[in-house]
Formats: structure tokens, sequence, C-alpha cells
């Protein structure tokens, strides 16, 4: 499997080699962990992905002679994907593993043969489908909880600062920021349940009923109107009689389906839309943690200057987290993320602050 050298190899690239070595080994721990925390095909992907990883160590270990005496640590990258595959969702360390194999060094590594420059790039491309895998499964409850969190960090530092830079006194600048929150939470929570249970009683009204073909061992085979049922929904003409035709045979076979209510799809209608009060629940609670953290600094007594730089510094951190969370998770640099959820917040928290000034300035 070993590449011809085109010169002697020098110390430098010993160790170059050892590093490769201990790299591949960290990729292969990272690989063989989240397979343990999955089961089915995704846990036989990963698993295939850690058996490369090793055929790429002995190749590197065969350049070496064999297992060096002093090996270099793994790097920071490395060593960070394998603590958080074995203690957190297997989304977060594909997100990032996939980043890592975007950028393999063997491109220009004339040691490395052309199979591993290929294992690297399909790596990178086996890694992103499993990482989209998980974005789909997690976009609609990330989605939720990044725009609660959200709303509520930026909604009440806007409220907070716009209150403050009036000149009222801290302890009203707390009692705002304290109805902020209950407001804003309950808010989201009464919208989030107004929202899905109108949509589960929009589809129990649109809800296909059985009551027609449970009727089928009573119709004409040739002439009845069973088949204008499944039109109805959107079959087409065809495949309407068809389905009608074997419906009606079935009943007068004498297997008459029993009345058991709706069918319903597994995973769609309902279950898709979820439960009202677990969204309703769910959003007061997302919007109640990120509204909290500006009022933090009056809750702990402190006042003025003090208490606003706090705040937005406490702010700041969360719309940090919170950007570089979404970066790492969509697959993009995470810094940029960040530093856009930061404007962002900020920018609204700024357009309040400047009106509390106008208006507290034209109050006095």
């Amino acid at each position: 499997m070993t590449a011809p050298a085109a010169a002697e190899p020098t110390p430098a690239d010993h160790r170059r080699w050892a590093r490769y070595l201990v790299e591949e080994r960290a990729e292969g721990a990272v690989y063989q962990k989240l397979a343990a925390r999955r089961t089915g095909e995704e846990q036989e992907i990963l698993l295939r992905l850690a058996d490369a990883e090793r055929r790429h160590e002995q190749h590197w270990l065969d350049l070496l002679g064999g297992e060096p005496k002093r090996l270099p640590h793994a790097g920071i990258r490395s060593r960070l994907l394998g603590w958080m595959a074995g203690r957190f969702g297997s989304i977060f360390v594909l997100a990032l593993a996939q980043s890592a194999e975007a950028r393999s060094p063997y491109d220009s590594e004339q040691y490395a043969t052309p199979a591993m420059r290929a294992d690297e790039k399909i790596h990178y491309e086996v890694v992103r489908g499993l990482a989209a895998r998980g974005r789909r499964r997690l976009s609609g409850s990330f989605r939720a909880a990044v725009f609660g969190a959200n709303d509520g960090l930026v909604s009440n530092l806007a409220l907070v600062l716009g209150i403050g830079a009036t000149g009222v006194s801290s302890g009203f600048v707390l009692f705002s920021g304290i109805a902020g929150l209950l407001a804003g939470a309950l808010s989201m929570g009464a919208g989030e349940f107004v929202s899905v249970r109108s949509q589960r009683e929009l589809l129990a009204a649109t809800e296909a009923n059985e009551d027609a073909a449970d009727a089928a061992g009573d119709l004409d085979i040739d002439e009845n109107e069973l088949a204008l049922v499944y039109r109805a929904r959107g079959m087409k003409q065809e495949e309407a009689l068809v389905r009608a035709h074997r419906i009606v045979e079935a009943a007068k076979a004498g297997a008459r389906r029993a009345a058991t209510g709706p069918v319903r799809v597994p995973g769609s209608d309902h279950e898709i839309v979820g439960s009202d009060w677990t969204a309703a629940i769910s959003s007061f609670l997302l919007f109640a943690s990120g509204a909290i953290i500006p009022v933090l600094p009056w809750i702990f007594g402190l006042q003025g200057a003090a208490a606003v730089i706090l705040a937005l510094v406490l702010v700041g951190i969360a719309l940090l987290s919170t950007g570089a969370m979404v970066g790492v998770l969509s697959g993009g640099p995470p810094l940029r993320r960040a530093l856009r959820q930061l404007a962002i917040g900020f920018g609204a928290a700024a357009v309040t602050y400047i009106l509390g000034l106008v208006f507290g300035v034209g109050a006095v």
C-alpha cells in the first residue's frame, strides 16, 4: 500500500508521519464511539469509516517501521471531537467532522497513496450525508429553540435598555424586564398552542374517512361511486377505478374491514404537527430562558451603567454561542454566523436604546 518515495525520508518526514498516525487513530476512535451510539445502517457506515482510518493508520506504521517509542499528541480538534463523541449527540460531532474531512493534508503529501487521497474525499461526502440526516431530524426543533431563545434575548435586552435610557429607577427597569419576560413567554406559548391546535383541527377536518370502504360489501361490483371517493382524494381516474374494484371484490369475498375509525399514515398528519401543549410549554421555556439573561444584572442589584454593560456582555456571549452553534450545525463558518447573530441582536437593541434616550430627554 506504500507509495514509492521520491527521495530518502528525512527526520521531518518521520515526524510528519507520526502526526498523521495519531490523527488517523483519533479519527477512527471518533467514528467508533459514534457507531456505539447508533444502530442499523448508520452504525454500519460509521464502522466502515473507522476501518478505513485503520487502513490509513497502518500505512504510516509501515513507513515508520512499526510503532514509534514516542508519538505526538493529536490536535486539539481531534481530541475535542473524541471527547464530544462519547458524551453528546452525533449531529454536533458529525458537523465538526465534516469540516475536518474537508481539509485533507494528503492532497500535497507525496507519501500518501492515491487511494488514501480518494478515501479522504469520499469520507467527506459520507460524513456530510450522515450530518445531513441529523440536520433533517433536528431542523424543526432546533429552529424553534434558536428562534425562541434568540427572541427572548433580543426583545428583553431592547426593552430594558430602552426603559433604562429614559432615566427611570433601576427598580422600574427590573419590573419592566420581568414583565417583558412573562408577557413575551406567555405570548409565545399561547401563539404556539393556538397554532398547533388550529393545525390539528384543520387536519382532522380534512382527514380521510374510511366509512365508504367499510360499506363496500353492499355495493354493486360494476356500478358504484366508490371510485369517486378516491378521485376526490386526488387519485387519477384509472388508479381510483382499480382500487375501488379491488376493495369491492375483497368485500364480496368476505374480507370486509372492521370499522376502527380513521386510518392514519404513521409519521404524518397529527404526529408531524405534534402536541399543542408540548409546543406551548417548550416555546414558553425557550423564550424565558433567553429573556432572563438581560435582566440578571438588575436582579442581583446592579444599577446604571454597570448593569447595562453586564447585560450587554451576557447577551453578547449568548448571541455568539447560538450563532456559532448554528454555524457548526449548518456546516458553515461558526465565527461568521456568531458575529452575524451578535450584529443583528445588538442592532435591534441599539435602535430601542436610542428611542429611549429621545423620549427620556423629551420627558425631562
